[in-house]
């Protein structure tokens, strides 16, 4: 069981992560939801689409003009106490890697830190475990925030997720992170080359016969771009069938920009998997 804010959900249940920027230089989006009022909206249309989990960012992943954690608190910790008063239910993670900025956005309502850059800051883990909030372990390859990687290489790619994403669960669960509430995620593109995220991708049963459930953030990501030969705005079949591979291998939660095509393609093969039963059922029977 999953555990997530006031949220439960089972096993076999997908969860979907819609993500809000809250940046003006967004690799995909470029700036469109870092004002207050498109933000807002873009959190009612994510809902409404289906999201169980808003994700709240406040530095782009990638190289950029630096933020500083008071800038990226900034941007981020009112819009989690707004969110949380427009949304009682609705489970709020926020991006980050600095503890103080985990810390402020537990105060204002946060349910979960997602630490996309595996534990570079140890304190993070210990905000999580302080006001009892879930995280995501993620494996980044060592690499610093914001970097891109360079000729990075691994004996066995899985080999060093694993070893690294249960060892930073395990740390999180002895510091007071309830079990239920931790994730792991193989980080795809972090500290990684498109064909180490296509084997992450392949060898993700390696991941969810763990038990820890699994986080994928695959959403027109530059591995799915760069397999096709796609720009970034064309990238969504790339993503959508990366997305039912990892659903098919027991992934749990996908950060996505596309909600309602992901939770579509997720209900689809959960259905074929015979975990959930079909929307409808009239063929046949008449």
């Amino acid at each position: 069981m999953l555990r997530l804010g006031s949220r439960e959900f089972g096993p076999h249940e997908p969860v979907v992560m819609a993500i809000v920027n809250r940046t003006p230089d967004s690799f995909y989006d470029q700036g469109a939801t870092f004002l207050d009022e498109p933000a807002l909206a873009r959190v009612e249309q994510a809902v409404a689409q289906g999201a169980d989990i808003i994700d709240i960012g406040g530095v782009k992943a990638g190289p950029g003009e630096e933020v500083t954690a008071e800038e990226e608190a900034r941007r981020v910790v009112p819009f989690v106490a707004e969110v949380r008063h427009r949304h009682p239910d609705v489970v709020i993670s926020v991006d980050t890697w600095r503890h103080e900025v985990g810390a402020a956005a537990c105060e204002a309502g946060a349910d979960l830190l997602n630490d996309a850059w595996g534990g570079v800051d140890p304190k993070l883990a210990e905000v999580a475990a302080h006001y009892k909030r879930g995280l995501v372990c993620t494996h980044a390859g060592g690499a610093q925030p914001r970097t891109r990687p360079h000729r990075t290489t691994y004996e066995d790619v899985m080999a060093d997720i694993l070893r690294v994403t249960l060892g930073l669960a395990e740390r999180a669960a002895a510091l007071g992170v309830p079990r239920e509430s931790i994730l792991i995620d193989p980080g795809h593109d972090f500290g990684k080359n498109t064909r180490h995220s296509l084997e992450a991708t392949r060898r993700l049963t390696e991941m969810t016969e763990t038990g820890w459930p699994v986080l994928v953030s695959l959403s027109n990501k530059d591995f799915v771009g760069e397999t096709l030969d796609k720009p970034v705005k064309e990238r969504l079949l790339g993503t959508l069938a990366t997305t039912a591979i990892s659903a098919w291998l027991g992934a749990q939660v996908y950060r996505v920009h596309e909600v309602t095509e992901t939770r579509e393609i997720l209900d689809m093969v959960t259905a074929i998997a015979g975990h959930r039963p079909p929307t409808v059922a009239r063929r046949g029977l008449a």
